[in-house]
């Protein structure tokens, strides 16, 4: 998938009365942001001038550190957040002053907040009881929604009666019925156990996939976002750093800060250059026409298939190279010993290339 973010506010499409785009435009994208900003009393900014397009019916991961602005960015996507600077588009219709009800997204809380005195099937359904859709009606429609989260059979329990995964599913279940243009998530798994993220992940990306809409959500996890993305976006300090498929931002960061934080790249200071090195294509043995650099092993953690030694240099700089349980155990190194840490030139990449 190619990912397009260039673009500026010519591209805007007014707002019609029925809010569906304007005659003769072509809807590519699902979701647009042009130089949106948001900032609190006092001046700070919490997002600052940011501008995005995510393609249609994709899987988009808005992803960074503690407070770098991807919550507020999802919550002005749906409407609970105000836009200070910018616009805010859904399916080219102009929702930047629009309410959260009027935009077609739909938002799934980190907290899952079901009623405790209401069913599963009830807790999905609520939204239509408030649209006043006949009971018998609203609960079809539930059931259909609670059968594609695989919770048909748990539909009568109340939420008291179900584990944090089966809650987490009603919840996913509650915000797909009112039918989304776009499903926006608050980190939706970092509550649950790491078997239950990895096996939600995966019913994420199978439902997003089955319904064929767009889901943006924000994670702190570089391993989640990897795993479940078309397109990954890299927050800090209010601003994108990089925009891309997962593949491109993880192969290819746009910077230093993206290659430290999406993890697995040593970011190496070397004959007057800074260069990004994957850990997985280091080596702790001098290689004949590769760089070498002289260090010492600082810390071993052994990960099943793979082990990470962590060392660091003789100028104090840490690195880390991540080889296969094979090959360690062949020869198994030891905590403080003095080693040549190399990689081949092919390997590198430079920021900005």
């Amino acid at each position: 998938m190619k990912i397009d973010t260039e673009f500026n506010a010519k591209n805007l499409v007014p707002d019609t009365e029925a809010g569906e785009p304007a005659e003769g435009t072509v809807n590519r994208f699902d979701v647009e942001m042009v130089a949106v900003s948001k900032s609190y009393d006092g001046g700070a900014r919490a997002v600052d001038e940011i501008s995005l397009r995510i393609p249609k019916a994709s899987y988009c991961c808005l992803l960074g550190p503690s407070g770098c602005g991807k919550t507020t960015t999802l919550r002005m996507l749906a409407g609970h957040e105000d836009v200070t600077d910018g616009d805010v588009l859904i399916h080219d219709r102009n929702v930047t002053d629009a309410l959260p009800a009027g935009r077609g997204t739909s938002m799934m809380f980190q907290s899952y907040a079901l009623f405790p005195h209401l069913s599963a099937l009830d807790n999905v359904a609520f939204s239509l009881k408030l649209k006043k859709v006949p009971k018998a009606e609203r609960q079809a429609r539930a059931m259909e929604f609670l059968k594609l989260v695989q919770m048909e059979e748990l539909a009568h329990r109340m939420p008291a009666q179900l584990s944090g995964g089966q809650q987490q599913r009603v919840a996913l279940a509650r915000s797909l019925i009112t039918r989304p243009k776009v499903l926006l998530l608050d980190e939706p798994l970092s509550a649950l156990d790491p078997f239950l993220r990895v096996l939600m992940r995966s019913e994420l990306k199978r439902i997003q996939t089955e319904l064929g809409i767009t889901f943006v959500h924000v994670t702190h996890s570089q391993e989640e976002a990897l795993a479940l993305s078309d397109m990954v976006v890299v927050m800090n300090n209010g601003k994108i750093m990089q925009a891309g498929t997962a593949r491109e931002v993880f192969e290819k960061p746009s910077n230093t800060f993206v290659a430290r934080f999406i993890g697995g790249h040593n970011v190496i200071e070397f004959e007057g250059r800074t260069v990004s090195v994957r850990a997985d294509k280091c080596r702790i043995v001098e290689a004949v026409g590769g760089r070498n650099l002289p260090a010492t092993i600082t810390s071993i953690e052994y990960q099943g298939p793979l082990v990470r030694i962590n060392l660091v240099t003789d100028d104090r700089k840490d690195l880390c190279a991540v080889i296969s349980d094979t090959r360690f155990f062949a020869d198994p190194p030891e905590v403080g010993e003095a080693v040549t840490f190399s990689w081949m030139p092919d390997d590198e990449w430079a920021f900005g290339a």
